[in-house]
This record gives C-alpha cells, sequence and structure tokens, in this order.
C-alpha cells in the first residue's frame, strides 16, 4: 500500500456540528430518550424551561445534543444535558460544554454548576468544575454538585 494513502486511512474522521439555540420543547425528546426513559415526556420538562437558554448541537441538521441554562441573578445552572447514544464519544458534549462557558463568560454570570450525576464527575472536571458537598439521590440515581467560577 502506498504510504501517503496510509495516513488518509489513519486520519481521524472529524464529527462536522453546528451549534445554536433551540425551544425548550425541541429538546424534550432527546432528554426523555437519553436522562429517563421510563418516565413520562413530561417528567422532563423543567420549572423556567420557558425563560432558560436551550442549545443544540447538530450534526447534518439532526438534533444529537442538548443542554439548558437556568440563570438566577449571576448564577447559572446547567440542567437536562444529553446526547443520543449513537454520537455519544465523539467529542460533540464536551465541543457543547465549551461553547456554553464561553457564552458564559461573555456574560455577567459568575458561578456556573450542575448537578452531575456522579458517573459523569469526571467528564465535568475536565473543564474545572469542582465537586461541592456530598453525594446526594435524586430519583435513585446518585448525583454530585459540580461548580465553576468564572470570575
Amino acid at each position: 500500500m502506498d504510504p501517503s494513502n496510509q495516513s488518509c486511512i489513519a486520519q481521524k474522521k472529524e464529527t462536522r456540528m453546528n451549534i445554536r439555540s433551540i425551544n425548550w420543547d425541541d429538546a424534550l425528546p432527546i432528554r426523555h430518550e437519553i436522562l429517563w426513559p421510563s418516565k413520562p415526556l413530561s417528567f422532563c420538562k423543567v420549572e423556567g424551561d420557558d425563560t432558560a437558554m436551550h442549545y443544540g448541537v447538530f450534526v447534518e441538521e439532526k438534533l444529537v445534543c442538548v443542554a439548558s441554562i437556568y440563570k438566577e441573578g449571576r448564577v447559572a445552572r446547567l440542567r437536562k444535558f444529553a446526547t443520543l447514544v449513537e454520537y455519544q464519544g465523539r467529542g460533540i458534549g464536551s465541543r457543547l460544554i465549551t461553547h456554553i462557558i464561553h457564552e458564559l463568560e461573555k456574560s455577567d454570570a459568575e458561578t456556573f454548576w450542575c448537578d452531575a450525576r456522579l458517573s459523569a464527575a469526571g467528564f465535568y472536571e475536565k473543564f474545572g468544575m469542582e465537586r461541592q458537598g456530598s453525594e446526594f439521590f435524586k430519583s435513585e440515581v446518585s448525583y454530585i454538585k459540580m461548580e465553576l467560577s468564572l470570575r
């Protein structure tokens, strides 16, 4: 085999994605499928969805990842962050969190936090978020509060 062809074959295929604002109800199907499939769809609607900022990642115009930011004063909370299973492990969620942090840094937000599933705490630590307090449970799932100072 020609060595120049080997380098082309070995290159990792990059996922082309587009991050943009979405409506809260566009996020519900992914929230439901990934986070709470055993609950009714209505369980995935959160108080404050009407006024929160909602982000979606699109791959070839298909919505594959969602996250919502709820601001109270200068504190921004991440909730209902989910990526379709077949798109996980491609860096899509990492790109979305990085995008959100950059957006919040340009705003008046001072703190960014979330209740992370304990199994995902390491993911959030990659962005400088730190564990706060002790483990707790919601709907039989183990969580830890994660927080990042933006100032």
